[in-house]
């Protein structure tokens, strides 16, 4: 994470080793506390120090205000860099447990910063509440659209993050669902745009090539008035395969072997619109036997042994 990453280097060039060796463990506030604090004093004994060294050498008082100020912003940068870390990893946590609505609670008292690291992870948080069953139609609608303002705002932020660019790519087509088809095959140059983006910048990163992949079947398997629909408002209208979906799918898989439910049932449907019985049998049994620790899971498995049936 890139967050630990800046905590590790500022730790290290501005605490004392003393108060380095507190900060261990995750997600501890009480070294954390004290790492500070032993910083703290650390940084004002240099001070001191400083201080009587300008009176012997005859340095304007100036010089040591400026020092002074100048530390009083270094220490700032520690705290506020181990705040960001605690946060993002207990958000991250939160995630992991699918407590969709405390995540979401947690999240919202830093909508307005400017970190691009908050702002996706609550457009993806804003916009799994909204799926949230029995949620209304007015809410989920308004929450659809938050969560499009916040992976908008987190891409202005910083465009070079790659789940930014991932969660902007999803969060435009959620709000297609209520702008019309015309606007969502429009939107659609643009979603597979960033998702492109966000697998250039982190070709790690499955859900990404999940996501491009469902793009890919999305558009494959488009009913045939919405083709209309875009051969009619575009002279170049979205194309793929399913041979493209299925690239993407086996890749996303490659990168993250059994990562993810949806993924599994979706190379099943795949190699069933592609004919090939054998594999969609294979995908479909992997989808059916997977934990359903989520809802989305529970509806996976649902579905996976629903297309077993038709299968035979």
């Amino acid at each position: 994470m890139a967050g630990t990453v800046l905590v590790r280097c500022v730790s290290r060039t501005l605490l004392s080793p003393s108060a380095a060796k507190g900060i261990r463990g995750r997600g501890t506030l009480r070294y954390r506390w004290t790492a500070v604090k032993e910083g703290r004093t650390s940084a004002a004994l240099t001070c001191v120090q400083s201080r009587r060294a300008a009176v012997l050498l005859g340095l304007p008082t100036l010089s040591f205000l400026g020092y002074e100020a100048y530390h009083r912003v270094q220490r700032s940068a520690v705290v506020l860099a181990l705040e960001k870390e605690e946060v993002l990893e207990q958000a991250d946590y939160l995630y992991s447990c699918a407590e969709t609505e405390k995540l979401y609670q947690l999240l919202l008292q830093h909508k307005d910063s400017d970190d691009a690291e908050f702002l996706w992870r609550l457009a993806r948080a804003s916009r799994d509440v909204s799926l949230l069953p029995n949620m209304e139609a007015k809410q989920k609608k308004q929450l659809t659209y938050e969560a499009f303002e916040y992976a908008k705002k987190a891409l202005e932020k910083d465009n070079n993050n790659f789940a930014a660019h991932k969660w902007y790519a999803v969060c435009l087509s959620d709000i297609g669902d209520y702008e019309g088809v015309k606007v969502k095959i429009g939107n659609s140059y643009i979603i597979r745009d960033h998702l492109e983006t966000a697998i250039r910048l982190n070709p790690k990163d499955a859900t990404s090539l999940h996501i491009l992949g469902h793009w890919c079947f999305a558009f494959a398997e488009l009913p045939w008035y919405q083709r209309q629909v875009a051969a009619v408002v575009f002279s170049t209208p979205p194309t793929a395969t399913y041979e493209e979906a299925l690239e993407f799918f086996l890749k996303a898989e490659e990168v993250d072997p059994n990562f993810y439910s949806k993924n599994l049932i979706m190379l099943g449907k795949t190699y069933m619109a592609m004919k090939d019985k054998e594999r969609a049998l294979l995908w479909l049994t992997k989808a059916k036997e997977y934990p359903a620790h989520t809802l989305e899971d529970k509806e996976v498995h649902r579905e996976a042994v629903d297309l077993l049936k038709k299968l035979g």
